[in-house]
C-alpha cells in the first residue's frame, strides 16, 4: 500500500519537472488518468479473483505488475511512453489496493476494522510526508526517473512479507470472469477520457468523434452486463441504495482529490513561484487530514452511527475546496496547506465509514467484489477528475493565451521565480482558477450524494471468509 501511496505524492511533485524534460505539456494529465485508467478497470476484476482464487495470488501478481511498470517508467523517453508504463504500474495497483482492504476485512469483526483501517490510513500520512522531501531531493540530486526505481526494494520486500507471513486456506467455487465486461468498461473510461481531453484543447471534431465510441461501448457494456452470470459491475449490489449512494459520494471526493493532486503543485510552483518541497507540503496535508479523520470516524461511528459521521465529512470537504479559491500569486501557501487538510480530514471521516459501510451488508462470500466495488468507485472518481478538470484547466489555458500556447520550455522557466514572465504567469493564475471552481461545483455534490445515504445498521462482526 505504501508504494501506491507515495506514488501519489512524489509523481504529483516531480511531474512539472518531468513535463518540462519529456514535453507535451498537454498530456500532463494523462500521466495520472492512464495510471488510474487501468487501476479502476483491474480493480474489479482482481476483486473477483481473490474471491475465487485467494487474497495472496493476487496481491504477488499486482506487485509483480507494479514493479514491472515502475521500472519502465523510469526509462521513459516521452510522454507518451510515459503514460504506456503507467498503464502497467496502474494494473498492478489495481490488485494491491482492493485486496490489501479485502485482507483487512477478512481478520477483523467490523468494531475492530475501522481502527486498522485508520492504522492503514496512516501509511498514506507518512508516504504523504515522505513523498514531496523525496521527490525534491531526487529532483534536485539524482535523475527524476528514481521516484519510480524506489518502488523495487519496497516490492522486493512486501513480496518477501506476503510469500512467508501470509498463509490462507480457501476453497475455489467455480466462477467465470468477465473478460469482455472488463475491456468494453476500459474502452469506455478511455474513449470519454479522449473525448474530454479534446474537447479541453478546443479539438472539437474529435471529441465528438470520441464521445460517439463512448457512447457506443457504454450501450456495450451495460448489455453484456446484463447478460453477464458473473459481471464486471454487479448491478444488483450498486442497486442497493447504501451501496449507490455511498459509492457516488467517493467518486465524486476522488474527483475533488484528484484535481488537487494534479493542479496544486503546479499552481504552488508556477504561479506563487514556491520550491517543489513547498508544493509538495501543501498537497501532504491532504494525506495527512486523512488519516487523521479515519481515525477520529473510526472511534466515533460505533457511538454516533455511519450515517452522521459521512455527512460530517462531506461538509468538510467543500469547506476546505472554498480555500483555493482565495489563492493568489501573493498568498502564503499556508492558506493551500489549510485546504487542503480539511479536505483531507472530510475524506478520512467519509472513507472509512462507506468502506465498513458496504462490507457489512454484504454476505462474506462477496466481501471481495464489494470491496472492490468502492475502490472502483474512488478510482473512477479520480481517473474522471484528472481529465475532466484537465479538460477545464486546458481550456482556461486556452482561452488566457489565445494564439500563444505555452511551450514545454515556457513552463519551466515559469517553475522558476527568476524566469516568469508576467503574462504566462496570469494564464496560469485564470486557468488554475477556473480549475478550482471546478473543483468547489464539485465538492457541492459530495454533499448531494452522502445526503442521498439512507440510515444503516451494521450487524456485529462477520465470520471471516477464509482462515489466515
Amino acid at each position: 500500500m505504501f508504494m501506491i501511496a507515495i506514488e501519489a505524492t512524489i509523481v504529483a511533485t516531480a511531474m512539472p519537472q518531468i513535463a518540462g524534460d519529456l514535453g507535451g505539456l498537454k498530456l500532463y494529465s494523462w500521466v495520472f488518468a492512464s495510471f488510474l485508467l487501468t487501476q479502476t478497470a483491474m480493480t474489479v476484476v482482481f476483486g473477483k479473483l481473490s474471491d475465487i482464487y485467494g487474497r495472496k495470488p493476487m496481491m504477488l501478481a499486482g506487485i509483480a505488475a507494479f514493479l514491472l511498470g515502475s521500472i519502465l517508467a523510469g526509462f521513459a523517453w516521452s510522454m507518451p511512453s510515459m503514460i504506456v508504463f503507467r498503464l502497467i504500474q496502474g494494473i498492478g495497483a489495481g490488485a494491491i489496493q482492493p485486496v490489501g482492504m479485502t485482507i483487512v476485512a477478512d481478520l477483523y469483526p467490523v468494531r475492530e476494522r475501522g481502527k486498522v483501517q485508520g492504522y492503514l490510513a496512516s501509511v498514506w500520512a507518512i508516504s504523504g510526508v515522505l513523498g514531496p522531501m523525496l521527490g525534491a531531493l531526487i529532483i534536485h540530486q539524482f535523475s527524476w526517473a528514481w521516484i519510480f526505481w524506489m518502488n523495487v526494494p519496497l516490492g522486493l520486500l512486501a513480496t518477501a512479507g506476503f510469500v512467508f507471513f501470509l498463509h490462507e486456506q480457501r476453497e475455489r467455487r467455480p466462477m467465470s470472469i468477465d473478460v469482455t465486461g472488463a475491456a468494453l468498461f476500459t474502452a469506455t473510461v478511455a474513449a470519454l477520457m479522449i473525448a474530454l481531453t479534446d474537447a479541453g484543447d478546443g479539438q472539437a471534431s474529435r471529441a465528438w468523434m470520441a464521445a460517439g465510441a463512448f457512447v457506443v461501448c457504454l450501450v456495450l457494456f451495460v448489455l453484456q452486463e446484463r447478460r453477464a452470470e458473473h459481471p464486471v459491475v454487479s448491478f444488483a449490489l450498486w442497486s442497493r441504495r447504501p451501496v449507490a449512494a455511498a459509492n457516488v459520494a467517493m467518486l465524486l471526493g476522488s474527483m475533488v482529490i484528484m484535481g488537487l493532486t494534479t493542479f496544486l503543485p503546479m499552481y504552488v510552483q508556477s504561479v506563487q513561484h514556491r520550491t517543489p518541497v513547498v508544493a509538495g507540503l501543501a498537497l501532504t496535508m491532504i494525506m495527512v487530514g486523512w488519516p487523521l479523520g479515519s481515525t477520529v470516524a473510526a472511534k466515533a461511528f460505533p457511538r454516533y452511527g455511519l450515517r452522521p459521521m459521512l455527512l460530517l465529512g462531506s461538509i468538510l470537504v467543500p469547506i476546505g475546496a472554498c480555500a483555493f479559491l482565495l489563492l493568489s500569486p501573493d498568498n502564503s501557501p499556508v492558506l493551500a496547506g489549510a485546504g487542503s487538510l480539511i479536505v483531507g480530514l472530510g475524506m478520512g471521516f467519509m472513507g472509512v465509514c462507506s468502506l465498513v459501510l458496504i462490507q457489512e451488508i454484504v454476505d462474506v462470500s462477496d466481501r471481495g467484489s464489494a470491496t472492490a466495488s468502492n475502490i472502483f468507485a474512488r478510482n473512477l472518481g479520480s481517473t474522471l477528475g484528472a481529465t475532466a478538470l484537465g479538460a477545464v484547466f486546458n481550456f482556461g489555458l486556452a482561452r488566457a493565451t489565445s494564439d500563444a500556447p505555452i511551450s514545454s520550455e515556457q513552463l519551466k522557466r515559469a517553475l522558476e521565480s527568476a524566469g516568469a514572465n508576467p503574462v504566462i504567469q496570469a494564464a496560469m493564475q485564470d486557468s488554475l482558477h477556473m480549475t478550482f471552481w471546478a473543483v468547489l461545483v464539485i465538492s457541492l455534490l459530495v454533499m448531494a450524494a452522502t445526503v442521498w445515504i439512507p440510515p444503516t445498521t451494521v450487524g456485529r462482526a462477520s465470520r471471516p471468509a477464509a482462515k489466515m
